[in-house]
């Protein structure tokens, strides 16, 4: 099999795309989802594998890479960023789960992978498979994926399992898209067109090789992008989404402030001396922290590079860095929209996208407030489940 089947040059291959994202924005909120054609473009220009092992036909990308393609595809458009962002680190499946079945599924260069890693399903024991229930919310993207996997916790013989911590046992069960049913739940504030409604499925056999579990699970995989912690590289995803879309918002107030002029003044918004540094300072916060982001990235990646294990005070590093970003470049959306005055309310303003978008993009675990709590816990030097950092 080819080392890839797609372009190596992914950055060059979704630039003719970022236009046609930016410009279908408001067509994506009304229909709630990404559009397929736009998913099939997506998938064509090879950014839905960044994470997807080589061997798989993949990128295998490093870290900074999956995040600077993240960037500039929401920096278009966020929702269509989030899409990206889901279904590339979705295939992280593919470098823990049996070789036959990551190839069953990633062998195909268009396939897209979405899905739920929050245990709310329930898998029962059945010799050489699992017997899968469950309803996932949050499951973005996925009208477009052939293959979706949901969270469960481990049931055998009435009682579930738990691993050595006491923690339950839960994995990632991996399903064909077809034998889900998937609800219309999503109406929401932002990342409208996502289509992140509901997945669920009822008594549904899964092979016990079609499952992950990124906490007791090995890679099968050797490369450094797989010795990069999971959950890190599912934040970094997440934050890449919000740091373009900042970088969307200051576009747009740029774009604003040079012609709007404020009722009853000669000077436009950029001639103003109160407009002029308040933008300045939330350019300097938002390169301040993609600095921070980056600086972190490339550290914790050089370990990946060198050894085997990276400890977890330096994975708590890491997740601050995303939080940090992702925090900040909400504070930014908001600044924008009040700076944009009353022509920010309106549906076609950028700038009430993007101050939506920024913060439904805070709610997600993996950034969320109490990430914070979660490395300030280490930062103290207090015990600590590392399993999730």
């Amino acid at each position: 099999m080819p080392d890839t089947f797609l372009s190596n040059d992914p950055i060059a291959a979704i630039q003719p795309l970022l236009p046609e994202l930016a410009a279908r924005a408001a067509e994506m909120e009304e229909a709630r989802r990404l559009p397929a054609d736009l998913a099939r473009k997506l998938a064509a220009a090879g950014v839905l594998r960044m994470v997807t092992p080589k061997r798989f036909g993949g990128l295998e990308s490093t870290p900074r890479e999956i995040v600077e393609i993240t960037e500039i595809i929401a920096r278009a458009n966020a929702s269509a960023g989030w899409c990206a962002m889901i279904a590339s680190t979705t295939a992280l499946n593919a470098a823990y789960m049996e070789p036959v079945h990551a190839e069953e599924i990633y062998a195909d260069p268009m396939a897209i992978t979405g899905g739920v890693f929050a245990p709310m399903g329930r898998a029962i024991v059945e010799a050489d498979h699992y017997r899968v229930t469950g309803r996932w919310q949050w499951g973005s993207g996925s009208a477009n994926c052939t293959w979706l996997c949901g969270g469960c916790t481990i049931w055998e013989k009435g009682e579930m399992k738990r691993l050595a911590s006491g923690a339950p046992d839960t994995r990632m069960m991996v399903f064909p898209a077809s034998d889900a049913v998937l609800h219309d739940t999503w109406h929401v504030m932002g990342l409208k067109g996502t289509g992140s409604g509901d997945i669920e499925v009822k008594d549904l056999l899964v092979p016990k090789g079609r499952s992950v579990s990124l906490v007791s699970d090995r890679p099968n995989e050797a490369g450094a992008l797989f010795k990069f912690p999971a959950f890190g590289l599912l934040a970094l995803g997440v934050c890449g989404v919000a740091l373009g879309n900042a970088r969307g918002a200051l576009d747009a107030f740029h774009d604003l402030a040079t012609v709007k002029k404020s009722q009853g003044s000669a000077k436009t918004l950029s001639e103003r001396q109160s407009m002029q540094s308040a933008y300045a300072t939330c350019e300097a916060q938002w390169r301040a922290a993609r600095a921070y982001l980056f600086s972190e990235i490339d550290r914790v990646w050089d370990i990946a590079e060198q050894s085997d294990e990276i400890p977890m005070e330096i994975r708590a590093d890491l997740r601050l860095a995303c939080t940090h970003m992702t925090r900040t470049a909400a504070d930014i959306c908001r600044t924008l929209y009040d700076l944009g005055g009353g022509a920010a309310l309106f549906e076609s303003s950028d700038l009430q996208r993007r101050f939506r978008d920024a913060h439904a993009i805070t709610q997600h675990i993996v950034t969320a407030p109490s990430t914070l709590e979660l490395t300030g816990r280490i930062l103290f030097g207090l015990p600590t489940d590392s399993g999730m950092v």
